[in-house]
């Protein structure tokens, strides 16, 4: 029998593939279940540089979810001062043989996992009772972490940021509060998600009320919490390279952290450790990324094509 050609899909196609939140939270915790378990096959990133900007590949292969790979560079976005634009692909292949399977474009690819992700470990390490939920944040990512909150009944949701005409314009898109600051949304929320490209704190520990949790998914090109929240809180993240590994494959908020104090949230996932263990203890994820949650979505992708 002849092989199917290899999948190609442009961004709008990726969006698509990717677009179950069931199937891709399923494909996650398998993945990070097996970052936790040292069963994935994934070599540090590189990445080569010209004066304006970088060309990374990530590459990774997950026990029963495949082999994939990433290629992408990042380069100041012209349309967006200072922000970076993340453009390459995904490319995915039979880890039996060795054929490739698709090729997948790899900003819709990123954020949907990397918002998934993020509501997974809100969803896992949160109060069970946690229902004003703060996001910050006005992108890609918090726009993506928004279309996987704003439909639940349960939740009330504001969103918070630097540009007021932003946050209007997203709260307006999905009906949900708008934040006059935020140290205000900080402050009244169960839980806060920081979507953000800063290079600075844009939460202080100061404003979290006992049992709170953060979720820190941005902060590329700095710190995007503050370190009292990092000294106070029960930390957890998907791998320990995000301590003991320089940023941008660390992450900055955690650097000289001993590993001791970081949980992998697939530990938690497995069932071997907690996750929170009381109502008052504040808890914080910081997400990095992972070339094991790159193979999970391609692995979503490619099975719904």
């Amino acid at each position: 029998m002849t092989p199917n050609p290899p999948l190609i899909l442009d961004r709008a196609g990726t969006e698509a593939a990717v677009a179950d939140p069931t199937a891709l939270a399923e494909t996650l915790t398998t993945a990070l279940i097996a970052i936790a378990d040292d069963t994935v096959s994934v070599p540090p990133r590189i990445a080569a540089r010209s004066p304006h900007g970088l060309l990374g590949a990530m590459p990774g292969h997950v026990p029963g979810l495949g082999l994939a790979a990433k290629v992408i560079t990042v380069f100041p976005d012209p349309q967006r001062p200072g922000r970076s634009a993340h453009r390459g692909v995904v490319a995915a292949f039979d880890a039996e043989d060795g054929r490739l399977l698709a090729i997948l474009d790899a900003e819709p690819l990123t954020t949907a996992r990397t918002a998934a992700t993020s509501i997974l470990a809100f969803r896992t390490l949160a109060r069970p009772d946690s229902r004003h939920i703060t996001v910050i944040g006005t992108g890609t990512l918090a726009t993506a972490h928004l279309a996987l909150l704003a439909d639940d009944p349960h939740l009330t949701i504001t969103v918070a940021g630097r540009d007021p005409a932003q946050v209007e314009a997203l709260a307006e898109r999905f009906d949900i509060r708008p934040a006059a600051s935020i140290e205000a949304a900080v402050r009244d929320a169960d839980a806060v998600l920081c979507c953000t490209g800063t290079n600075r704190p844009v939460i202080r520990h100061a404003w979290l009320a006992p049992g709170t949790h953060v979720n820190s998914i941005g902060g590329s090109d700095g710190p995007e919490i503050d370190a009292a929240t990092v000294g106070a809180a029960s930390l957890f993240a998907e791998w320990h390279g995000a301590a003991t590994s320089p940023p941008p494959a660390g992450a900055h908020e955690l650097q000289g952290v001993p590993t001791e104090r970081i949980t992998l949230l697939g530990a938690v996932l497995a069932g071997r450790h907690p996750g929170r263990r009381d109502q008052t203890e504040i808890t914080a994820f910081k997400s990095t990324g992972h070339a094991a949650l790159d193979v999970a979505a391609a692995a979503v992708a490619t099975r719904r094509n």
